[in-house]
């Protein structure tokens, strides 16, 4: 009797996607992946990562060679009933949306895995959960359970170097005057021929009107392949993870990367397993080519927070997406949904939103304190605003964006996942960054002129939330120095409200 098919989504690229085990495909099934044309139909994706992403199914495809049935079709129902018929059967590893698993569990004849490309077992997060009893989750007592249960970074039973948390050396402010690193600049990829039928591909989509995009494409920054994707790891690590952690909080005009990875992307393609990442770079700090500080920063973002993310998203199900616990109803406006970074006069966001048009990345920091902090401060709807990440970043799926925006960069769950907003006024932005100085605007004034969005919209935002935040050990301090502004009234009255760009 021949194995049944196993069908490959687009984000389960990797060799550890088709590794035979208890719960794994037969090691000699024949290959399904489907292209469905539906999916940009439905969102208005940055057109950079349509790009990445049918660019790395493609390539896989070449790669399996006779092995894989590759099924271009309008649907995922339609490319099934094409590639395996009615009724056939097939297995698929654990997708990552509630849609999707929703989804193929809907499917007759389809046997769903156990998910695949993450350090933690899914009954291990549960057991850990239900045994905080009642108590808030939080990803430092996860990280650390992490660290222990898979040795990393651990030095028997303690953590390596005495401390679980490193945070306090990896918030330094850019170095004074540099106008970039001095680092190596990370690998990148060379395109070909399946890159230049990609292309082709979408610019008639585009001009035939079937598809829209945002965003500029090419040329392509990430990687397409597992070759591509362990280059960029080797170099990472080699030349770059040992810059990485001091300065991980900080911000360059002129250099957007810094000494970031840029692994995510091929991270939540499955091009890369999240343990090789990380044992990667603890064999750097142990063997004496990179500090700890650098290392356990990586570390703790990719096992502990990527991790974190993961399982959150389906620990709190798909109602989360509706949280709302500030009750912000505004709309994105149109020059933030178009990535018009030339409509924007704050130097700051103008900057990172050109940054996201013409590569569909940032890091971390201009992520959650530029954009995602004047989304919260402008009081604009956090589901919209999580849409909005998913499409406009190459490394946006929905179990990533879904629980980092609604949870952390919006604080549309109450506090659930977090212990305060994450959003601040100009005086962050100028310390770490180079982003204020030639600005029109300044981050010390609230009101006037020259008033910096940023901080105004700060005391906005603790003004409109004073009686929830005052209730919080964290924000409350704050919210009595509400009471110390002598501009109140004129900061209140200043409000544009929330359309106009800054």
């Amino acid at each position: 009797m021949s194995p049944r098919p196993h069908w490959l989504f687009g984000d389960q690229l990797g060799p550890h996607f088709l590794r035979s085990g208890a719960d794994g495909p037969d090691p000699d099934a024949p290959l399904v992946m489907i292209e469905a044309r539906s999916v940009f139909r439905r969102r208005r994706f940055h057109r950079a990562k349509a790009h990445l992403v049918l660019s790395a199914m493609r390539h896989r495809a070449a790669e399996l060679g006779d092995r894989v049935r590759y099924v271009r079709a309008e649907t995922y129902r339609d490319g099934l009933r094409e590639a395996v018929g009615t009724g056939g059967e097939v297995t698929v590893c654990h997708p990552t949306s509630h849609a999707a698993l929703a989804f193929v569990q809907r499917l007759r004849g389809v046997r769903v895995l156990e998910p695949r490309g993450f350090l933690v077992p899914p009954g291990e997060f549960a057991g850990w959960a239900d045994g905080r009893g009642g108590r808030a989750l939080r990803m430092e007592d996860f990280y650390r359970r992490v660290r222990r249960s898979h040795d990393l970074l651990m030095d028997g039973g303690e953590p390596a170097g005495g401390r679980w948390n490193l945070d306090h050396d990896n918030r330094e402010p850019p170095p004074k005057g540099a106008a970039t690193l001095d680092v190596p600049r990370p690998y990148r990829p060379r395109e070909d021929g399946i890159d230049a039928e990609v292309r082709q591909d979408l610019d008639r989509w585009e001009r035939d009107g079937e598809v829209a995009f945002v965003g500029r494409d090419g040329p392509r920054r990430f990687p397409a392949t597992r070759r591509e994707a362990l280059a960029a790891l080797r170099r990472f690590v080699t030349h770059r993870l040992p810059a990485f952690g001091a300065h991980e909080d900080a911000m360059l005009a002129a250099d957007p990367v810094m000494s970031h990875s840029l692994l995510s992307a091929s991270l939540n393609l499955g091009l890369l397993d999240p343990a090789e990442c990380v044992e990667r770079a603890e064999r750097a700090w142990r063997e004496g080519d990179a500090p700890l500080n650098s290392v356990e920063g990586y570390v703790r973002q990719v096992a502990g927070w990527r991790e974190y993310m993961w399982h959150l998203y389906w620990h709190f199900g798909p109602g989360y997406r509706r949280s709302n616990a500030l009750r912000h109803r505004r709309g994105l406006p149109e020059w933030f949904r178009e990535l018009d970074a030339d409509a924007v006069t704050a130097r700051c966001l103008s900057t990172v939103l050109a940054q996201v048009r013409d590569t569909g990345w940032t890091h971390h920091i201009p992520r959650l304190m530029v954009l995602g902090s004047h989304a919260l401060q402008r009081g604009w709807h956090p589901a919209e605003v999580t849409d909005w990440f998913h499409r406009c970043f190459v490394d946006g799926y929905d179990w990533v964006m879904l629980p980092n925006v609604v949870g952390m960069s919006q604080y549309a769950d109450g506090g659930r996942m977090t212990t305060k907003p994450y959003t601040t006024g100009g005086a962050y932005i100028d310390r770490m960054s180079d982003l204020c100085g030639p600005c029109a605007y300044r981050p010390g004034d609230r009101t006037g002129e020259h008033a910096c969005p940023y901080t105004a919209g700060y005391w906005r935002f603790l003004h409109r939330h004073r009686d929830r935040l005052a209730r919080n050990h964290r924000t409350a301090q704050p919210v009595r120095g509400l009471e110390r502004l002598p501009d109140l009234e004129e900061l209140l009255r200043s409000d544009d409200g929330g359309d106009g760009p800054p």
